[in-house]
């Protein structure tokens, strides 16, 4: 039994759009994570992340820019007076990881990068014509590909055209860093134009991990990178971890532990590797024979939690960790966490604007994809065209079974009522077969159901996905629509 998660109270946030409701729930449950292997490996299945519900496998063409457009114009229909949050996807990396799965073009021109920014003021401008309501942000982050890719004057440009379109209020500012490619001058610079937040990719210190996945990453220029934020004042520091990549073992991530742990970052992302080279080209260069067994890796990811909470990092969900004094932690105390494309995050629901190829916005009932091609992207803009590939609008049952999700992956815990009083539904009812779909969750320990909280126990909270996989109709009804990593 691991003690991780402490809780000062049992607070459930329900949401009907960007409003909500909160709970305080009277019963008391245990607050440790207990890591049962044997019900991890029964378990350990495919499913979604749940970053939003509908997936992004359910979205469907029939969302054209057209339909984008109006949902942006609505927005004082919602309450278009509340802040917003913006992601800028920038696409480019020197050199190309094997392991990666995100939309990313490599090069080392840098010549794309600068037509690529002067399109992304297109895209800008041509969406904040288009929004109703103030244009206040109070979260923003960049990913990628790298976004240190770009110079530190073209971030400045950057940020300046964002400013231009949008009013850049105080707030979360983070952005994806490869130690690679960020000098202290350039994080100085981020310092500067008000980011306060940095993830840094790390994945393993092991020399063979890192040839196998084609990432050579010296400790020390981790180590730089971390010390130039801190001297810059940046609040939270996040390292990314990946287990489950070739050449990994046991023995190898414990030395990786000990660095990371010694550095304390005040976040840490612990993903699970998921090999799937028919959907991802690079990792097709990845021999499947160099990759651990999954004995080996349920091993490996079993340390990492160990270790962690050991050295007193509070246990999140899913994949993140933090130490107590970091607003994550915090949220997850008073129960406040939300989730969202770029994993748990600490501020409330608000409609989330993305830029760049291949971004998902989430406006009011709806998300919206850009196209993922540099070609597409600049043939929409040339037309005055928004670049929307696809979307889905929610339908009434799609925002209840959101907010039911939401509420499991976050607080690991539903209250009932606050669900019927949302949305007015008769909870057990309306989830019938769901509720049938529990007695084994429950038969196993995963969770706790008294016809009042559904709460998934400190067994259970490894596996979370399992729980609020079985409130997606959209799955259930049909599980080939996408291929997804495992839960472990």
């Amino acid at each position: 039994m691991i003690i991780i998660l402490p809780k000062l109270g049992r607070i459930v946030t329900v949401q009907i759009f960007i409003y909500m409701i909160s709970i305080t729930k009277h019963h008391q449950s245990s607050n440790d994570l207990v890591i049962d292997t044997n019900l991890i490996r029964r378990y350990d299945q495919s499913g979604p992340r749940y970053t939003s519900y509908p997936t992004a496998d359910r979205f469907v063409e029939a969302y054209t820019a057209e339909t984008h457009e109006q949902t942006l114009s609505q927005r004082p229909l919602r309450d278009g007076n509340a802040p917003i949050s913006l992601y800028v996807h920038l696409p480019f990396c020197d050199t190309i990881c094997f392991y990666c799965g995100c939309n990313k073009i490599t090069t080392r021109d840098h010549g794309r990068s600068a037509k690529y920014l002067r399109y992304l003021a297109r895209e800008a401008a041509l969406t904040a014509s288009k929004m109703s309501g103030l244009r206040r942000v109070e979260q923003l982050h960049l990913g990628g590909g790298t976004p240190t890719f770009l110079s530190s004057e073209e971030l400045t440009d950057l940020m300046q055209m964002l400013s231009q379109h949008f009013e850049l209020a105080s707030g979360e500012y983070s952005v994806e860093i490869d130690p690679r490619t960020a000098g202290a001058e350039k994080i100085a610079t981020l310092a500067k134009l008000g980011f306060n937040r940095i993830s840094i990719g790390v994945q393993d210190f092991d020399p063979a991990v890192q040839k196998a996945v084609n990432r050579i990453q010296s400790e020390e220029e981790t180590v730089a990178v971390i010390d130039a934020a801190r001297r810059n004042g940046m609040t939270s520091i996040n390292i990314d971890l990946i287990y489950g990549l070739p050449k990994q073992h046991v023995i190898g991530f414990s030395h990786t532990l000990d660095r990371v742990i010694a550095l304390k970052p005040d976040r840490i992302a612990l993903y699970s590797y998921a090999h799937l080279p028919t959907a991802f080209r690079p990792q097709r260069r990845i021999l499947s024979a160099d990759l651990p067994t999954a004995e080996a890796k349920l091993q490996i990811m079993l340390l990492a939690i160990r270790r962690l909470t050991n050295a007193g990092y509070i246990y999140i969900g899913m994949d993140h960790f933090a130490l107590p004094h970091d607003s994550l932690a915090q949220a997850a105390r008073k129960g406040l966490l939300h989730r969202n494309f770029q994993g748990y995050s600490t501020q409330p629901d608000c409609d989330l604007v993305a830029l760049g190829i291949s971004s998902i916005s989430k406006i009011g009932p709806s998300y919206s994809q850009n196209v993922r091609t540099l070609n597409e992207y600049y043939d929409c803009l040339d037309r005055g065209v928004l670049p929307t590939m696809r979307g889905i609008e929610l339908t009434a049952d799609d925002l209840l079974r959101r907010c039911v999700i939401q509420s499991l992956m976050c607080q690991f815990e539903l209250s009932v009522e606050a669900i019927e009083e949302a949305y007015l539904v008769d909870f057990k009812q309306y989830f019938k077969t769901e509720i049938a779909a529990l007695d084994t969750l429950q038969k196993d320990g995963l969770i706790e159901w008294d016809g009042a909280w559904i709460t998934v126990t400190p067994r259970g909270r490894i596996m979370v996905r399992a729980v609020a996989m079985i409130f997606d109709r959209h799955l259930q009804h049909d599980r080939q629509r996408a291929t997804f990593s495992k839960l472990i």
